[in-house]
């Protein structure tokens, strides 16, 4: 299929460029999130000192916000890179982890989409619906929505915040406003996993920071993480869990083919 050609191609552009990605992130997943990055192939940041995120930004080819651990340290930092990153072109994007679940989390993803333009937004369909200004009934940082509507809804917000959505889960979505991609790799195991949402958000600004194209960027971070999942469940044994599963995510990650996005790869293109 020409679009996981194109896939399998942006996963070239990663190991040749090396993308340098910065974060300012969950504090849980942090360690996590820098070896899927080093896994793909690009290189990680963490940095959240204010008086050092705008000199990190301005080395690097992608930033990553991820609100799963807020403080208001962090929130300072988050909108100073934030905008230094839109100053220099280089692409931002959002993981809006538990937003509604306190008035703490909604007002900061205000906040933050107020000063920073966005390239991609990633988040359940909980996240999604919330930052589109819906209400919806929470359930920690996982999601409680029901998917009527989705691809609307992300294609109305994706036009209104001039930015790719991704609304992660059984079946993902990832619009531009006027494209949309379904992609449906992946393993319920994922989701006995803490970090594998923030994993992927990494791997959205691994592939943002090498390809201009952020749809295609943001669904080829999507489907690597699902073809990961897949085969990392394949090869456990009895009496392996989610510690052996989520070792082999990264190993998945670090060995994955053009040849096997092309032959694993499970998208729909409209």
């Amino acid at each position: 299929m020409e679009v996981l050609n194109s896939i399998a191609n942006l996963l070239k552009n990663v190991r040749e460029k090396s993308p340098l990605v910065h974060h300012i992130t969950n504090y849980v997943t942090v360690n996590d999130c820098a070896n899927i990055t080093l896994a793909i192939g690009a290189s990680p940041i963490m940095a959240d000192d204010k008086k050092e995120v705008e000199q990190m930004v301005s080395l690097v080819s992608a930033l990553v916000i991820n609100i799963g651990t807020l403080n208001e340290r962090t929130i300072e930092s988050m909108v100073l890179a934030g905008k230094k990153a839109n100053e220099r072109g280089i692409p931002v994007i959002l993981d809006p982890v538990g937003i509604g679940a306190t008035t703490l989390r909604t007002d900061t993803v205000r906040t933050l989409i107020n000063n920073i333009k966005f390239s991609v937004i990633k988040g359940n369909m909980s996240e999604i619906k919330l930052v589109a200004g819906e209400k919806v009934e929470i359930k920690g940082v996982d999601s409680a929505a029901s998917e009527e509507g989705a691809v609307q809804i992300a294609k109305d917000l994706s036009k209104q915040l001039n930015c790719v959505i991704a609304i992660t889960g059984a079946k993902d979505i990832i619009t531009d406003g006027d494209r949309v991609l379904y992609a449906q790799n992946g393993h319920k195991l994922l989701g006995r996993v803490t970090g594998t949402g923030c994993m992927t958000a990494s791997l959205i600004g691994s592939y943002c920071g090498a390809n201009k194209d952020y749809l295609m960027a943001t669904a080829a971070a999507v489907i690597t993480m699902g073809i990961a999942g897949e085969k990392s469940m394949e090869s456990l044994k009895d009496g392996e869990g989610i510690g052996s599963f989520k070792v082999r995510l990264f190993d998945n990650v670090f060995n994955l083919t053009t040849d096997e996005i092309k032959e694993r790869g499970k998208v729909r293109y409209e």
